[in-house]
């Protein structure tokens, strides 16, 4: 813990952007293991036009918030897209694809927003668009992916109960 109060626009942020990807990519600072707190999450992310943090998603633990501090986008949830800006809260409670969700920047500067979260760990999280989903599980002090995502999968890969047990 660095102390109860923390700047977000100081705070040590890290990359997220696959190589090669014009659509994804964020600088992402997590605030809450430096806060201190353990059962809830929060992380400052910053996006440039034309892109997105992650991938679209739901989860089925875990409720999420977004509030927006600069810019404007587009706010992916379910079906449908909402135009968010400077002073919007977007919720993402915990459900299957109709609360699957994704930020986007369609503005011509920064999109900087809170990320806030509970913690039920572990987690699964799935990506409609693509058809994976991911086990999730918190592990403080190492990077995010090596501590958030513990495997990544498709539905056809899936195994019987049994499978491999000796019977």
């Amino acid at each position: 813990m660095t102390g109860p109060v923390v700047n977000v626009y100081k705070a040590q942020a890290f990359s997220n952007q696959p190589e090669g990807s014009g659509r994804f990519g964020a600088d992402i600072a997590p605030l809450s293991e430096s806060l201190g707190m353990s059962g809830l999450g929060a992380m400052f992310v910053t996006v440039q036009p034309g892109r997105r943090a992650f991938p679209f998603h739901n989860h089925l633990g875990n409720d999420e918030m977004f509030v927006i501090l600069e810019g404007e986008g587009s706010y992916r949830f379910g079906s449908d897209e909402f135009p968010v800006r400077k002073g919007d809260v977007c919720a993402a409670p915990k459900g299957g694809p109709d609360t699957a969700h994704q930020l986007i920047n369609t503005g011509t500067g920064p999109l900087r927003y809170l990320g806030i979260s509970t913690l039920n760990d572990p987690d699964i999280a799935e990506y409609p668009d693509s058809g994976k989903f991911a086990a999730l599980g918190i592990a403080p002090g190492r990077s995010f992916f090596e501590a958030h995502i513990k495997h990544i999968g498709k539905r056809e890969d899936a195994h019987g109960y049994w499978d491999g047990e000796e019977l």
